[in-house]
């Protein structure tokens, strides 16, 4: 996790709580970058508006074919209830017409308006002939046709024997009446079956009307759950996942957002967007550890000028004696002192060497590394910060602690701001204490303590907030903890906090080793390759 990320403030100080990034290690390099982008921009288009327009436009085909198949259903009913009205008249007529025949004989009634009716029956017959002979079949069609035409020629034969006076034959009148009662009972009794098996079609269409409507009914409430899901995936699920990423980047992970999919739509864009952010977000990051670490040079100025010029006045001295009393001296004086000046060289190279390594830029990848030797060397840095503030060190650091992997310079600054910390925070003197110890199977425990004025309880939680800091004004920038907590996530490690007011203050960093810390070195592996 790159340094100087800005953390939440209740997952902090004091209650040990250990987050991790993907890469672990050192920040992604440009390629991981350029890669990311790469494969969210060279995927094929196919953006939300194009598919959420497609899944209405496709319910609108939906809609519009249970629209028109209702109204085919409701078209096809009507037809067959005019097509039975037609045939109810069709019995209407045959029905009246032998009631003229039955009162014919009963009461020698005119025969005349039963032909009309007979023939109002044809016609309905001729005008749905094709219908009926459709529901009927052609050979019972036909029999209706033969017995209708029958029954009229029967009643034509019975006008015009009435006409004549031929009628009066019991004979002629029982054998036409005969016909016409038989007739017009198979009329009848056929026009009745086909009104039967009408009412029947027009009861089994609506009955499948109704369960086509609810099929419809189904349908709908179907396709409506299918679009809320469907709304979900393509909005609500990736919106999740940006507010993942946002998570995730304000726990200080910057990996790059790499494709969920297989196309390319606006939230590619966005995502695009996200890793330029993240990109130049990591190059702040970098520019504040380093201003940080600037910071801390001028912290350190007294102590190393001090430095300098204890060993620099020694070479002088030891110098202008030599030249002085050069031939006073013996041979082995003279190497002696010549050795004086070569040691208060190499200490205050040394001084500059470490400040040189401090101040380096450039990146320097996750190593196996001595907790041991990484404090000694920080608190090499600090001696004389201890010496001008008459700070007592006690140190204990146990024997043969396990390697960690990690990058030795970050972690040098990390323990440098809690020195410098613990150092200004004993303004009339005090012990810091450093301990170092094999706190479980997985973590090294280095704690940073001191007998200093300490920190107000309600501030606890908001010591490793960016520019937050309890110095008077002028004296501090707020940075140093909010640094040094980045790089302790950076090293998939925690760092907590306990002080009281007025006895002091202890920081424990808590580093992985063994399998945990392989594990970060195997993310480093993945990053690079990436």
């Amino acid at each position: 996790m790159p340094e100087g990320s800005l953390v939440p403030r209740e997952m902090r100080a004091g209650v040990g709580t250990q987050r991790s990034g993907r890469n672990g290690g050192e920040p992604r390099a440009a390629s991981a970058e350029m890669d990311a982008q790469r494969a969210l921009s060279e995927r094929p288009v196919i953006s939300i508006r194009a598919r959420i327009s497609l899944a209405f436009l496709l319910c609108f085909v939906l809609i519009c074919g249970i629209t028109i198949t209702g109204m085919v259903f409701i078209s096809s009913l009507n037809g067959r209830q005019q097509f039975l009205e037609e045939v109810e008249n069709f019995v209407f007529e045959v029905q009246n017409a032998r009631r003229f025949e039955k009162n014919f004989f009963l009461y020698g009634t005119d025969l005349y308006d039963g032909l009309d009716q007979i023939h109002a029956a044809e016609r309905y017959l001729k005008r749905d002939a094709a219908e009926m002979q459709a529901l009927m079949g052609k050979a019972k069609f036909e029999s209706l046709q033969a017995d209708l035409a029958q029954y009229e020629a029967a009643l034509t034969k019975l006008v015009g024997l009435s006409r004549s006076g031929e009628l009066n034959t019991g004979t002629v009148r029982q054998e036409i009446e005969g016909q016409l009662r038989r007739h017009g009972a198979d009329i009848l009794a056929e026009a009745q079956a086909l009104i039967d098996k009408e009412r029947l079609a027009v009861s089994t269409l609506m009955h499948t009307s109704m369960l086509v409507a609810t099929g419809a009914l189904i349908l709908v409430l179907i396709i409506m759950a299918y679009m809320a899901g469907f709304l979900t995936r393509q909005i609500v699920r990736p919106l999740g996942r940006f507010m993942a990423y946002a998570d995730r980047i304000a726990a200080g992970d910057y990996s790059p957002i790499y494709p969920q999919r297989k196309y390319r739509d606006e939230y590619s864009n966005l995502a695009m967007a996200m890793n330029r952010m993240l990109e130049e977000l990591k190059r702040h990051q970098e520019q504040l550890l380093q201003s940080r670490k600037m910071a801390a040079i001028g912290t350190l100025t007294s102590g190393i000028a001090h430095e300098l010029n204890n060993p620099l006045n020694n070479i002088g001295l030891t110098t202008e004696s030599l030249i002085d009393n050069f031939d006073d001296y013996s041979d082995e004086q003279k190497l002696k002192m010549i050795d004086q000046i070569y040691q208060q060289v190499e200490r205050a190279s040394g001084s500059v060497r470490n400040l040189l390594d401090f101040t380096r830029t450039e990146k320097v990848p996750f190593t196996a590394l001595s907790i041991r030797e990484v404090v000694e060397s920080t608190l090499r840095l600090v001696q004389n910060e201890l010496n001008l503030g008459h700070v007592a060190l006690q140190v204990d650091i146990e024997n043969n602690l396990p390697e960690i992997r990690g990058n030795p310079r970050n972690l040098q600054q990390l323990f440098l701001n809690l020195f410098l910390n613990s150092i200004q925070a004993m303004p009339k003197g005090g012990t810091l204490g450093v301990q170092a110890r094999v706190d479980s199977d997985e973590f090294i425990c280095v704690s940073v303590s001191d007998t200093g004025v300490g920190i107000p309880p309600e501030a606890l939680d908001e010591v490793f907030d960016p520019f937050f800091t309890t110095k008077e004004p002028g004296q501090g920038t707020g940075l140093g903890l909010s640094v040094s907590y980045s790089i302790v996530e950076k090293h998939h490690g925690r760092i907590t906090v306990e002080s009281a007011v007025n006895k002091g203050t202890t920081f424990s960093i808590f580093l992985p080793y063994g399998q945990k810390g392989e594990s970060i070195n195997a993310d480093i592996t993945e990053s690079n390759k990436r």
